[in-house]
């Protein structure tokens, strides 16, 4: 496939995704929400931003950040030391996640906490539970253990903290989520899990998301307690208002210059962790190289359009809701665990038997944990004996 025929697979993805929810916005805005000229074309220009945005970002973390991950997830693996998995696991943990974007503007809306205090407590959060992930994959340890245990903890000091620090602990584990985080995690554990060799490598390698966004939740909420009531209160937001399209183009040209050194701020801590990796050993030809440079080229101008064109929409998000679609959320993976990862339908089983009054048919499932017999053929080399007979 060419690279034309890539970018615009991308940006039609990125098209389904944002299109709709513009549409909605859109048709809301125009018969029930009448808003100004000017502040339509200011949502109508950041979803133009947003796919073309998103395209290029989808692009450039396929060719940089996913191979990252998976190389530095392989490589470190293959020492076969646990002490520099957890620890490189950590500092990757630590890197990414104060290259996240999304947090530095969390950061900047919680006047009452310092910035660097804030974002370092969310990413030593991050860390270690990335190495919790890396010793999960490794030890083959239950997803629905841990989650269990670790969402049960995070309740109990919900239950506990100030309801202030209990919104900004929650949305600092959905930052976690965003755009540089996800890509790199989950190409990481699979390149962990590719290391192993048993069937259910494949399937360890994914839920390190869930587990890591609930580090920042558990850091935040214990930095809460260090801290007097309603110093979390977030900072009041406006939304500005667009007279005419010379403002509207004023008004991101303006933040374009901000943004742009944000993104090359957020970059830059991987970006350099990955060279020394490739220097001290990895060791990659000059063309894989060459890709994953190009992939973080496309990754930086696509995080800034983005970024940009999103400064438009903002969005509040209840915190009971987020609460309750957390709890459903572990409940459907735990009903999918059960009845897709349980049990094996390829070995599924028919019976029917009855009696006096009534005909019974029985659709028996086998569990994965019983294992299929292993039969082992012993080869007898009969040229061998029949040689000894002769001689005999």
């Amino acid at each position: 496939m060419t690279s034309r025929k890539i970018i615009n697979s991308k940006l039609k993805e990125a098209v389904d995704s944002v299109l709709p929810i513009t549409i909605i916005v859109a048709v809301l805005c125009f018969f029930f929400l009448p808003v100004g000229s000017g502040l339509m074309l200011a949502f109508l220009v950041g979803a133009v931003l947003l796919i073309v945005g998103m395209g290029l970002f989808t692009l450039g973390a396929e060719l940089s950040m996913t191979q990252m991950g998976n190389l530095v997830g392989a490589k470190m693996t293959k020492s076969r030391r646990l002490w520099l998995i957890l620890v490189l696991a950590f500092i990757l943990g630590l890197v990414i996640t104060i290259a996240e974007p999304d947090l530095q503007v969390l950061a900047q809306n919680v006047p009452g906490i310092d910035k660097t205090v804030l974002i370092l407590t969310v990413s030593v959060g991050v860390g270690i539970f990335l190495t919790i992930c890396m010793l999960r994959i490794l030890l083959g340890i239950s997803l629905r253990t841990l989650l269990l245990v670790f969402y049960a903890i995070v309740f109990i000091l919900a239950a506990l903290s100030d309801p202030d620090f209990l919104s900004v602990a929650f949305d600092s584990g959905g930052v976690t989520t965003g755009p540089m985080t996800v890509p790199f995690i989950m190409a990481l554990g699979v390149g962990v899990s590719a290391v192993r060799s048993d069937k259910q490598a494949g399937g360890d390698s994914f839920g390190l998301v869930a587990l890591c966004s609930i580090g920042p939740i558990l850091a935040v909420l214990l930095l809460g307690f260090l801290y007097p009531e309603n110093t979390a209160a977030a900072s009041e937001t406006v939304v500005d208002s667009f007279e005419t399209t010379l403002t509207v183009g004023h008004s991101y040209l303006e933040e374009l210059p901000g943004m742009m050194g944000e993104v090359a701020i957020a970059l830059l801590p991987i970006c350099v962790f990955f060279l020394l990796f490739q220097i001290f050993s990895l060791h990659l030809r000059k063309l894989p190289l060459l890709r994953i440079l190009i992939g973080v080229g496309y990754t930086y101008v696509g995080l800034v359009l983005f970024l940009t064109g999103g400064l438009i929409m903002q969005v509040r998000i209840s915190l009971l809701g987020l609460v309750i679609g957390t709890a459903v959320s572990v409940l459907i993976a735990l009903l999918v665990e059960f009845f897709v990862f349980s049990v094996d339908y390829s070995r599924t089983e028919y019976a029917q038997f009855e009696d006096d009054e009534y005909y019974y048919y029985v659709k028996a499932v086998p569990k994965m944990s019983i294992a299929v017999s292993d039969k082992q053929v012993k080869r007898i080399n009969t040229r061998r004996r029949t040689g000894q007979r002769k001689r005999h």
